[in-house]
């Protein structure tokens, strides 16, 4: 503990410098540094005083309360992880240190994502400053959550007074600092949504300077199909005149294996006519969801759960409802690749292998585990030559979309250094970098993070590449990575030699107060 208290008060220090004494609060030397833009690594030192970098190009002989030598270690900005769903761990006292992500080299999270922005935004909030944090986190306003605070869970449009009900909403929440407009067109509420809806909602998000991320409608064949999805979240992009973000970027299942071709044209081409677009993608060929949303029809799950199991329980829709669940199996690759991850009973065993302990068939079996608690599930449904293809993208970013019960919550950005840079070579070292880190701060319009450079905030990752590696795995989902040897959030330590300082120098990213460098 005295250690932890010794390290915290020596990284809050803030010496002025001036002229005649080059002094800092921490000097990382002899590391190969990577800025976070796509220009090589370069040997150089860096002096941090208080959170912030004042140089990029210290003396070796420099003095500061704390000296680290980054020999044979690669210097890198913090990750920004542009899609989790971290808000109950940081709003929890025994998770709020944030370690899962801190030991991958994030220092930065997005929550809000998938249209499920936080009810009660200023309140949990300012939970998290008065406790503290171990990560800084940014937010986005939800559209879901919007359209369920005013319609519920109703399959309609709203009226004209229920949409200037969520305008405001959106507003006030843009006011706090939002990123931007979230949507999880995939998910109930926001499936009940038309397109129309949403633009008038991003409009609001774009007066405010924001941007438009989407869980887009359907990333299948579920409803509009993979393309028409894709088409419509450019073309909400377009009305709204708002840049776009497309959430964990894939083609899910075998209806679509084979049209990143076709995605990456449409994207191409609408960036060529000067619309704004990114995308994310975590590196693993299994998506999490719950049981629920991968297999029941939407309509089946309108108004409440109450009406849900009704419904399901309605022999004059039994036919239609198995017929329709059916398919969406065949989508996701059949009750094999069907892993429940979430906590439950079948925690660990495939919806096969369920069916069979129930003696039941694989979809009456589904609906009993859902009436038991819907758990989450890893689907194995991607085809790793569509992730490659995506993977090399300059507008595809590293995202972990990390839920509970499946490893890309503590393995995503090692996974992705291991699978992209070191193992098929898809990309450089300064690519991973960028595309983690300074891509996300450009699009989001971060400009006090993402990158070395004076004047930025000090958040730092000092990587022993020989033994980045993710740990975490189907069976194992919540080990922690290695290889992160030093981790600087806002300049104070959370990682010193491998180990957690104790540190929770995290903050409250709010967009519209960002102190930027000139």
């Amino acid at each position: 503990m005295l250690a932890v208290i010794f390290l915290d008060a020596l990284s809050a220090c803030s010496p002025q410098l001036n002229d005649e004494q080059e002094r800092y609060s921490v000097l990382i030397i002899n590391g190969t540094v990577y800025d976070g833009s796509l220009e090589p690594a370069r040997n150089t030192n860096i002096g941090i005083s208080g959170d912030r970098i004042v140089s990029m190009d210290a003396s070796p002989d420099a003095t500061a309360d704390l000296i680290i030598d980054a020999a044979g270690k690669t210097v890198v900005p913090g990750f920004i992880d542009p899609h989790t769903h971290a808000e109950g761990d940081l709003l929890d006292d025994a998770s709020k240190a944030n370690i899962n992500y801190l030991t991958q080299g994030v220092t930065t999270v997005f929550v809000g994502n998938d249209g499920r922005g936080l009810p009660d935004l200023e309140d949990k909030l300012a939970i998290m400053q008065r406790q503290g944090i171990g990560s800084n986190v940014a937010f986005f306003t939800g559209h879901g959550t919007a359209r369920e605070k005013t319609l519920g869970l109703e399959d309609r449009a709203p009226n004209d007074e229920e949409l200037e009900q969520m305008r405001e909403f959106v507003a006030n929440d843009m006011r706090a600092g939002a990123l931007g407009l979230s949507t999880g067109l995939f998910y109930r509420p926001g499936s009940y949504a038309e397109t129309d809806e949403v633009i008038e909602l991003a409009k609001i998000a774009a007066e405010f300077g924001g941007v438009y991320d989407s869980h887009i409608r359907d990333e299948s064949s579920y409803n509009i199909g993979l393309l028409g999805a894709v088409k419509e979240v450019i073309e909400i992009a377009e009305k709204a005149d708002i840049p776009v973000h497309i959430a964990h970027l894939k083609a899910l299942g075998r209806d679509v294996w084979g049209q990143s071709g076709d995605i990456i044209a449409l994207i191409d081409a609408a960036r060529d006519r000067g619309v704004e677009i990114t995308a994310d993608q975590y590196p693993w060929r299994a998506s999490g969801t719950s049981l629920s949303s991968s297999l029941i029809p939407r309509w089946v799950m309108a108004d409440s759960e109450q009406a849900m199991f009704e419904r399901l329980a309605n022999p004059d829709l039994e036919d239609r409802i198995r017929e329709e669940m059916e398919a969406n199996l065949w989508r996701r690759g059949g009750d094999e690749s069907l892993l429940i991850t979430g906590e439950s009973e079948w925690r660990g065993m495939t919806l096969q292998e369920i069916a069979e302990r129930m003696n039941l068939d694989p979809i009456d079996a589904a609906v009993e585990v859902v009436r038991g608690g819907d758990p989450s599930i890893a689907s194995f449904n991607m085809n790793p030559d569509d992730i490659d293809a995506l993977a090399i993208q300059p507008w595809v970013m590293t995202g972990s979309d990390g839920s509970g019960g499946h490893p890309r919550k503590y393995a995503s950005y090692p996974k992705a250094y291991q699978d992209m840079v070191v193992t098929k070579s898809l990309f450089s070292m300064q690519h991973f970098v960028h595309r983690s880190a300074g891509l996300v701060a450009d699009f989001f319009y971060l400009c006090d993070r993402g990158y070395l450079r004076p004047g930025l905030k000090a958040d730092i990752a000092i990587i022993d590449l020989d033994n980045f590696r993710p740990v975490a795995d189907f069976e194992h989902p919540t080990e922690l990575s290695t290889g992160i040897s030093d981790l600087l959030v806002n300049g104070k330590l959370a990682i010193r030699d491998s180990q957690y300082t104790g540190v929770l120098s995290g903050t409250v990213v709010n967009r519209q107060r960002l102190d930027c460098p000139d």
